[in-house]
């Protein structure tokens, strides 16, 4: 009886709903604030370190969950066309928080985030958009800090990245609470372990795509016998993802040879130091594959610097604004360009559709295509590729 007693008490509580939906929100954001306060060396794992088997790559995706197919064909035919308008716009604003490690010279975040803004707009989806920006990889504690600061506002869609274990381990609670629907930008590659409980959407450019493409333009352009290097970002899902693919593709090539590899984090000087002191102690390297824009703006620096420029080659890795500079000035050999803004756009549609409840229209993955730009292509490919690339951003 007492129990019951207890359990009627409850039900009559005035306000028990408020309650119980703030205790439901706070509990995650409690969790956070405990992931926050990890040791930052927690961060540093080996997540996406030393395989990829633990990501379904788009092949094995379709294999796996057949209906996917389909629906990605359906989806990415909706991005590249014109936007048509949502039938239901009497819709609430969706309330959208950003948390982006877009403080790099790389514009592929801030590019996205216009994408997503202006094609909103022409979809008719009244929104809010609250964005947090952090350097990319270095500052995991802090981009969790202003994840747990964007949910106090409950937020219906939280758009973010995975890289490190904590990014893993926090989007997992998000998954499992349910709210905000997680976006999770730059992977095009499931999780395994999730199985058919994933974020609500994958976007962005497959990076072992985008390396392949580099490692063909090598092998195509540069057939003859030569050392190299790797320059990587910070280590986690992202370096090894871009980076192994040209490893491996270079190893199958015995002319090939691999004399050193740096982790140099996403960061320019950085990488212009490790490139000055590469440079030195290997007077005859051929070339030097760059995972990011800003290490490779680094590395031409170094390049540059050291009278090098002609002999000594580097890639870029994206395609923006800067990467196209350096590459008409013939400071960069070639690039893996993205059709950037088509993941903003994906975004867009994502959130459109699931406002109208027409979630099923959404695929687990959208992956956007890439261009390979040579310092050989003329003026009238690389503005082509611009108009198309930027179509909103520009």
């Amino acid at each position: 009886m007492y129990l019951a007693n207890q359990t009627d008490f409850w039900k009559r509580l005035p306000y028990r709903n408020a309650i119980v939906r703030r205790i439901r929100l706070l509990f995650p954001v409690l969790f956070l604030l405990f992931l926050a306060m990890l040791p930052p060396g927690i961060a540093r794992s080996d997540f996406g370190r030393d395989s990829l088997a633990e990501f379904w790559e788009i092949p094995d995706l379709f294999k796996e969950i057949p209906e996917q197919r389909e629906l990605s064909a359906r989806f990415t035919q909706r991005v590249q066309s014109a936007a048509v308008p949502a039938t239901a716009t009497s819709l609430a604003p969706a309330r959208i928080a950003v948390v982006y490690p877009a403080i790099q010279v790389s514009d592929y975040w801030r590019r996205s985030l216009v994408a997503l803004e202006r094609r909103l707009d022409e979809l008719g989806i009244r929104y809010e958009v609250t964005s947090q920006f952090t350097l990319p990889g270095q500052e995991i504690r802090e981009q969790t800090r202003q994840i747990v600061e964007v949910l106090k506002s409950d937020p219906d869609y939280l758009i973010f990245t995975l890289d490190a274990l904590r990014h893993k381990v926090l989007v997992e609670r998000l998954i499992a609470r349910g709210r905000p629907k997680v976006i999770l930008q730059n992977i095009t590659t499931p999780l395994r372990a999730w199985g058919r409980d994933q974020p609500f959407l994958y976007v962005g450019f497959d990076h072992a795509t985008g390396a392949r493409l580099l490692a063909d333009h090598v092998l195509e352009t540069r057939p003859q016998p030569e050392s190299f290097a790797i320059f990587y970002g910070p280590k986690g899902y992202v370096s090894h993802a871009r980076g192994e693919p040209f490893r491996l593709a270079m190893a199958e090539q015995p002319g090939k040879r691999l004399v050193a590899s740096y982790y140099v984090g996403f960061d320019r000087e950085k990488a212009r130091e490790a490139a000055t002191e590469l440079l030195q102690r290997h007077p005859d390297l051929g070339f030097i594959y760059s995972c990011s824009t800003d290490i490779a703006l680094g590395v031409a620096d170094a390049i540059e610097a050291a009278g090098l420029t002609g002999k000594v080659a580097t890639n870029g890795w994206g395609g923006g604004t800067a990467e196209l500079d350096y590459l008409s000035k013939g400071r960069l050999e070639a690039t893996a360009m993205r059709i950037n803004d088509d993941n903003g756009v994906a975004m867009a549609e994502a959130i459109s559709l699931d406002r109208q409840d027409r979630t099923e229209e959404v695929p687990l993955v959208f992956s956007g295509s890439f261009a390979l730009v040579s310092s050989e292509d003329s003026m009238q490919r690389i503005e082509e590729l611009k108009r198309r690339a930027f179509r909103y951003s520009q």
